[in-house]
């Protein structure tokens, strides 16, 4: 088996490093392409995979192609690349918004995998919602989500609307964690604390909790309920939350983004 990424670009590079760390596939049988020559000569210093600019070179070799570029340069790119396309291959997309038959159209292909990671796969942390064309195998659905949980966990889902919907939950999420860290270490350092205590304080946190949430059968609310005693201090911020509808603004927020990714699809 044969792999070609296409993209170099924090995502696309995510996944061929974790590629090649998982030993799934050697050296030989994991390739990258790039416009960027600055890029592409940066790569190549990493020996841990085939580099190229050419897509006539290495597409045509590849059992299974993720495309990792930037949603709007995807028309571009079909166009590109179909003449060079066979049946026999599958399309792993990581471009968000844009539709299995659009892709299959542009491409003039049936096996087509859509799939939404999220950030924290640069760390192998990351989760990755998935969904495929029916033309894929079962068989071949089995090696994908080998694929792609090299770089965390996958989950494969029943149509692209769930796709949608988890990029409000997974997809975006991480940038919800990460405003509600930053408005927790502005806090701290109006309290008084340094950068360097307020982010300590504000990520061990965040950590134990993530923990002590992932090691249990316990839900969050019964969480909180085990942190917060009636008139403490983690009451009082709770009351504060539920005042000012804080679990409603977040809500709002991921769907705010599920709407929005409905709205790429359309586009």
């Amino acid at each position: 088996m044969k792999v070609l990424v296409i993209g170099a670009g924090n995502m696309g590079l995510a996944y061929a490093k974790a590629l090649v760390r998982s030993e799934l596939l050697q050296r030989q049988n994991l390739m990258i392409s790039d416009t960027d020559p600055k890029k592409t000569e940066e790569l190549k210093t990493i020996s841990r995979f085939e580099v190229h600019t050419d897509l006539t070179e290495c597409l045509p070799k590849a059992d299974i192609i993720f495309i990792a570029v930037k949603p709007y340069h995807a028309e571009d790119l079909f166009s590109e690349i179909k003449s060079l396309i066979v049946p026999e291959q599958i399309i792993i997309s990581i471009m968000a918004g844009v539709t299995i038959k659009s892709m299959q159209d542009g491409l003039g292909i049936k096996k087509v995998v859509r799939a939404m990671p999220n950030l924290p796969a640069q760390v192998g942390k990351g989760l990755t919602s998935f969904t495929a064309s029916d033309e894929v195998s079962r068989l071949e659905l089995s090696t994908v989500e080998k694929l792609l949980s090299t770089t965390g966990k996958a989950v494969r889902l029943d149509t692209e609307n769930d796709i949608d919907a988890s990029t409000g939950i997974s997809g975006s999420g991480p940038a919800y964690v990460f405003y509600f860290m930053q408005s927790m270490m502005d806090a701290a350092k109006k309290m008084g604390f340094s950068d360097h205590d307020s982010k300590v304080l504000v990520s061990q946190t965040f950590e134990g909790a993530v923990e002590l949430f992932n090691k249990s059968n316990i839900s969050p609310q019964s969480w909180m309920n085990r942190v917060a005693s009636k008139g403490g201090t983690t009451r009082a911020a709770l009351d504060s939350m539920e005042d000012n509808n804080v679990k409603q603004l977040i809500e709002e927020a991921a769907y705010a983004a599920f709407d929005r990714a409905v709205e790429l699809g359309k586009a």
